[in-house]
């Protein structure tokens, strides 16, 4: 079925690359106009160039998501230009592992916690009053299958993943209250085929150098499906969620794991 979100403006954090590019992507495929928020001035462009040129509406905005004052900006450009915002994906994140929590930094700690945390909310805070004016919509928050269970060397990611899992329940809850029409559900992805696994900082022990993890080794060892997950398939579960096709859909987590989260199976020879 195409143009599942045709017609809507949805703003997408982090969009310039790895889950968000595919997000991006599909829902300008499907119609929307998406406007691309994200560090990376390189890529962002590229990639708002590249949809516009296949024929889609997109934008590129550069963004710290921890940065109130920009979201500030942000919001108004999208007010100004569209004058509505239908769908919101909280996608910016980043990860940072250490073999153990004593090794962490609070300044790591802080700074995993304010993007992917704060980050969130001032996107919640600032996106809301705009997408009431609109008279509903979406919003769609990227938690983690981290944020439904432990992990070992991601103690601190999951404490942010975990909080991003209820904080979109309670939004849920508080946008139900308030009649607004506007559904909020967090997706929770397993071990995805990403550039995030080479930008993982160690940590302190690793003295910054990236994790040495190949997403789809560990994939075939621990994934009951016996492969890393592309980032097209997690678009396509953020697409349903944005859609009308869940519009009886809030507050729920909607897990694209390989069957991490439902149990192991014997390893296939």
């Amino acid at each position: 079925m195409a143009g599942q979100v045709e017609g809507k403006v949805a703003l997408v954090t982090g969009g310039a690359s790895g889950i968000g590019e595919a997000i991006v992507e599909l829902f300008a495929r499907e119609g929307a106009t998406v406007v691309i928020t994200d560090i990376d001035e390189l890529r962002g462009p590229e990639l708002a160039t590249r949809i516009t040129k296949a024929g889609g509406k997109a934008i590129f905005l550069e963004q710290d998501v921890t940065s109130e004052e920009r979201w500030i900006e942000i919001v108004a450009e999208v007010g100004k230009r569209y004058g509505r915002l239908d769908v919101l994906v909280s996608n910016a994140g980043i990860g940072i592992s250490v073999p153990s929590i004593v090794d962490m930094t609070l300044a790591d700690w802080r700074k995993q916690n304010a993007i992917n945390l704060d980050g969130v909310f001032l996107s919640v805070k600032h996106c809301l009053p705009l997408m009431r004016k609109t008279g509903g919509g979406s919003i769609v928050m990227m938690s983690s299958l981290a944020g439904l269970r432990g992990a070992p060397g991601l103690s601190a990611y999951s404490a942010t993943k975990g909080g991003v899992r209820l904080f979109a329940k309670s939004i849920a809850m508080e946008c139900a209250a308030a009649g607004d029409g506007i559904r909020v559900n967090s997706v929770h992805p397993g071990i995805i085929d990403t550039p995030i696994w080479g930008k993982m900082p160690t940590g302190a022990t690793g003295a910054g150098q990236n994790a040495p993890i190949d997403p789809e080794e560990r994939a075939r060892l621990v994934t009951p499906l016996g492969r890393a997950g592309q980032a097209t398939e997690i678009a396509s579960g953020v697409l349903y969620l944005a859609s009308d096709a869940s519009r009886y859909v809030t507050g729920s987590e909607l897990v694209i794991d390989g069957g991490m989260n439902a149990g192991g199976v014997p390893r296939r020879a």
